[in-house]
C-alpha cells in the first residue's frame, strides 16, 4: 500500500511538472517520436512513419 501511495505521488508530482514546464513537455514528446519511429518492423514501420508525418503519437496529449 505504502509502496504504490509513493509510486502515485511521483507520478502526479511528474504530471505536474510537465504541465508547467513546456520545453520539458517538447522534449519528452521529441523522445517518444523518436522512439515511435524507431520501430523497424515491415507494417509498424510505415504507420511510424505516417505517425511522424502527422506530428508524433502523442501530439494530441502534449499540445
Amino acid at each position: 500500500m505504502n509502496r504504490n501511495k509513493m509510486m502515485m505521488t511521483a507520478l502526479g508530482l511528474g504530471a505536474a511538472y510537465l504541465m508547467r514546464n513546456k520545453e520539458s513537455r517538447d522534449k519528452l514528446k521529441g523522445q517518444f517520436n523518436d522512439f515511435a519511429g524507431s520501430t523497424k518492423n515491415s507494417n509498424r514501420s510505415q504507420a511510424a512513419t505516417d505517425n511522424n508525418k502527422k506530428g508524433g503519437m502523442l501530439t494530441n496529449f502534449f499540445s
